[in-house]
């Protein structure tokens, strides 16, 4: 404690925003796994069990746009906390009995946790850009990739601990011990965050919801394309491919997705050694254009591959590596983009909008891998996939060719 109370106050605000945002992705990681493969288990298709998500993502879309209004008028502590004690409540739900269980009762659930998620996520980000000079673009760029590289490194956590918690402990064993966890984290959080930060000094109206920034609005637009086409294929077909049709157990489908996702995050936070090259310039639109087209190449090889049933088992592995780390970059690249763009004043309202369009591009990919593989498949998935990536590529033709810090 004495070490971190000798650092200075904006580095250890950054600590305890990202210490909750930590926290908070485990358990987001590993409800989304015991949901995936709990209900599975019980016989559920795989579009029923995308049917699961479905007021995850819508709420989700919501919460981002309402979220940065919130954020710029009650303040950002305000917002973060708020997610962490609607996850704790989210988590108590499912700790009903069995019977109790409906899928309307889960899909509930499942809104108040989109709700928190996105709450949590919009604050964390935010936050970044008030604590960091606006001369100093690129400890921005390395601030916000090590936090969402480390984000998702423990999303992967996460998705490992839901696995083994399934196995060794039974769905209502693991929804309790996290919900406790949680809710002493939450407590914390309450007690030591600082209190206005993000706060706008002039109120904003609602009808300022959406962003009047052109930089933003196509960034937006290109981020929705590119989450869309992620979880087209990640979030139901590929589990439940590996557990039914390749015969995998559970633990050993949450060990995979897990490590793919550490994989993921660790490369997340290297991405400006990766994009910046040796001289250390800040990437631009430009540099998403070819990050993209080299993921959509990509996709579409695995879907090829699929397609003609050459060496499968090997081929989406290896796919599934190679997505990861292009993902990775894309997705870095992105979340960089947008905190640069935001406008200072309101900073929350940018960013809430931005992410609104990251969950409408989970939206839309969430229920689409369930139906096209129920239909048709994991490589139709796939080819819809690199579609969806080619679009966003195209998209990031038009963003700044330099990046537009705060306009």
């Amino acid at each position: 404690m004495k070490r971190f109370s000798s650092l200075s106050p904006d580095v250890r605000q950054y600590l305890l925003v990202t210490g909750n945002y930590w926290a908070f992705t485990l358990t987001d990681g590993a409800l989304r796994m015991l949901v995936v493969l709990h209900f599975h288990q019980l016989g559920y298709s795989p579009l029923q069990v995308a049917m699961l998500f479905l007021f995850y993502e819508v709420f989700g879309v919501v919460t981002n746009l309402v979220g940065g209004w919130l954020g710029a008028r009650i303040g950002l502590n305000a917002t973060m906390n708020t997610g962490l004690a609607l996850q704790v409540i989210a988590l108590a739900m499912l700790l009903v009995p069995g019977p109790y269980l409906t899928v309307t009762w889960v899909m509930g659930a499942q809104a108040l946790s989109g709700i928190a998620k996105d709450l949590n996520k919009m604050s964390a980000k935010s936050f970044i850009k008030l604590l960091v000079p606006r001369d100093a673009q690129g400890s921005l760029y390395r601030w916000v990739a090590l936090l969402t590289g480390s984000k998702n490194a423990l999303k992967g956590v996460g998705f490992f601990l839901g696995g083994l918690m399934l196995a060794s402990w039974g769905f209502r064993g693991a929804v309790f011990a996290m919900a406790a966890v949680l809710a002493m984290v939450w407590l914390f959080s309450m007690s030591v965050l600082k209190k206005d930060i993000g706060r706008s000094s002039a109120k904003p109206k609602f009808s300022q919801l959406f962003s009047k920034s052109e930089a933003v609005n196509r960034l937006s637009a290109a981020r929705l394309f590119l989450f869309a086409a992620r979880d087209v294929w990640f979030v139901v077909a590929l589990p439940v491919y590996l557990s039914a049709t390749m015969g995998w157990d559970h633990w050993a489908v949450g060990a995979f997705l897990a490590c793919w996702i550490i994989g993921y995050g660790f490369v997340q936070s290297l991405a400006p050694r990766f994009t910046s090259g040796p001289s250390g310039r800040v990437p631009d639109g430009h540099t998403a254009f070819w990050w993209a087209s080299a993921l959509a190449l990509a996709t579409a090889a695995i879907a090829l591959a699929l397609s003609f049933n050459f060496g499968v088992p090997l081929s989406l592995l290896a796919g599934l590596l190679l997505f990861g780390v292009l993902f990775a970059i894309n997705s870095a690249l992105h979340s960089y983009l947008i905190v640069s763009y935001a406008s200072e004043e309101g900073v929350s309202l940018d960013v809430g909008f931005y992410y609104m369009a990251n969950a409408m591009g989970r939206l839309f990919g969430t229920v689409l891998s369930g139906w096209v593989f129920q239909v048709s498949g994991l490589a139709a998935c796939l080819w819809i996939s690199a579609t969806l990536i080619a679009v966003s590529a195209t998209i990031t033709l038009v963003l700044p060719r330099q990046p537009v810090a705060g306009e």
